[in-house]
C-alpha cells in the first residue's frame, strides 16, 4: 500500500527565473534525446514516423538553444543543476524508450504525454516568470508544445487507420485515462493485494466470517483512504496534466477499496470453509486480472507481472495464513 514519505524535492512555485529555466533547459535535452532513442528504434519498420519522431528531436534542440542564449544573456554561464526529479508536480517516467518489445501504441502514448506535460510545465513557468523576456519565451514554448499534438495525431493517422484515430486522437478520451483510469488501475492493484494478509490472518485466527468480514472491510476501507489521500497529494495536475488530484484521489480511493472487498465479501457467508474456498478463488482471479491489467496499460512484460503479482500475492495470502494458524 502505498504511503506519504517525507518529500524533499522542491515546490514549483518556490523556483526562481534562474531555477526555471536551467529546469527547461534540461527538460529539452532529455526529451530530444528520448525522441532521438525512439526514433531510431522505430527506424527499420517505421521510417516515416521515425523521421517524423527526428524533426521532433530537432525542435526540441531549438528550443533548448532558445533557452540557453536567454539564460547565458541574463544569468551567464553556469546553469543550476536542477532537474525534473528535484521538483514537486513532475512524474518518474518509465523508460519505454529501453523496452526489449516497443509497440507503437507505446509510442504514441508516449509522446502524448511528453508534450502533454511540457505544455503544462511552460504555462505554470510563465505566469510565475516576472522579466518579460522570459516570460514571453516560455508563453512561446507553451503554444510550441501544444502544437505538437498535431504531431501525434499524425501517429494516429499513420499508424491506427481512420477508425482508430477517430478514437484514439480525442484529448478527452486520454485525459480520462490520465485522471480516472490509471490512478483507478493503481488503486485496483494495491488493495486486491495489501489486504490479503490481514483477512486470512483474521480469518484463520477466529474462524469467525463475521470478524474476519468486518477485518476486511477496515481494511478495504482504511487502504482506500491512504491510497486516496496519497494520489491526491502526489501531483496537483499542474505540470503533468492528469487533472484534478481530488478526481484522481477518489479514482484511487474508492478502486482500492473495491479491490480489498473482493476476498472480504465471501465471509458474507456464514460457513467458514465455504467463504474462504470461495475468497481463495478470488484471489486467484484477482491476481491474474491485475497481471493482464499490468500487461494491457501499463506496458509490463507479462511473465513479469505474473511474477510480481501473482508470486508476490501468493506469498502475502502465504503470509496471512500462517500467522492467523500460529
Amino acid at each position: 500500500m502505498f504511503t506519504l514519505w517525507p518529500d524533499n524535492r522542491r515546490a514549483f512555485d518556490t523556483l526562481s527565473e534562474r531555477e526555471i529555466l536551467s529546469l527547461a533547459i534540461a527538460a529539452e535535452e532529455e526529451d530530444g534525446r528520448i525522441y532521438s532513442e525512439l526514433a531510431t528504434r522505430l527506424a527499420d519498420i517505421y521510417p516515416g514516423t521515425a523521421a517524423l519522431l527526428e524533426a521532433m528531436a530537432a525542435e526540441e534542440d531549438d528550443h533548448r538553444r532558445r533557452l540557453l542564449d536567454l539564460y547565458v544573456e541574463r544569468f551567464g554561464k553556469r546553469l543550476v543543476p536542477i532537474r525534473r526529479e528535484h521538483v514537486r508536480g513532475f512524474l518518474n517516467r518509465k523508460p519505454v524508450w529501453l523496452l526489449k518489445t516497443l509497440t507503437i501504441e507505446q509510442v504514441r502514448g508516449q509522446v502524448w504525454e511528453m508534450e502533454e506535460g511540457a505544455y503544462s510545465f511552460y504555462m505554470e513557468a510563465a505566469k510565475q516568470a516576472n522579466d518579460v523576456a522570459i516570460r514571453k519565451l516560455l508563453g512561446d514554448l507553451a503554444r510550441t508544445e501544444r502544437g505538437h499534438a498535431a504531431s501525434a495525431t499524425k501517429l494516429d493517422e499513420k499508424l491506427l487507420g481512420e477508425e482508430g484515430h477517430d478514437v484514439e486522437k480525442d484529448e478527452a478520451h486520454r485525459q480520462f485515462l490520465l485522471t480516472y483510469v490509471q490512478p483507478g488501475l493503481a488503486g485496483l492493484m494495491d488493495g486486491s493485494v495489501s489486504t490479503l494478509a490481514p483477512v486470512f490472518a483474521a480469518a484463520f485466527a477466529t474462524g469467525d466470517t463475521h470478524q474476519t468480514f468486518l477485518v476486511g472491510l477496515a481494511a478495504a476501507v482504511g487502504a482506500g483512504i491512504s491510497m486516496g489521500f496519497t494520489e491526491a497529494a502526489s501531483d496537483d495536475g499542474k505540470l503533468t496534466g492528469r487533472g484534478s488530484p481530488v478526481k484522481r484521489g477518489f479514482a484511487a480511493g474508492i478502486m482500492t477499496a473495491v479491490g480489498g472487498l473482493g476476498h472480504a465479501l465471501p465471509y458474507l457467508i456464514h460457513d467458514f470453509w465455504t467463504a474462504t474456498f470461495i475468497a481463495g478463488v478470488v484471489v486467484l482471479i484477482e491476481l491474474w486480472v491485475i497481471a493482464y491489467i499490468q500487461k494491457r496499460y501499463m506496458q509490463t512484460p507479462f511473465w513479469r507481472a505474473v511474477l510480481q503479482v501473482v508470486l508476490g500475492g501468493a506469498l502475502v495470502f502465504a503470509a496471512g495464513v500462517l500467522i492467523g494458524s500460529a
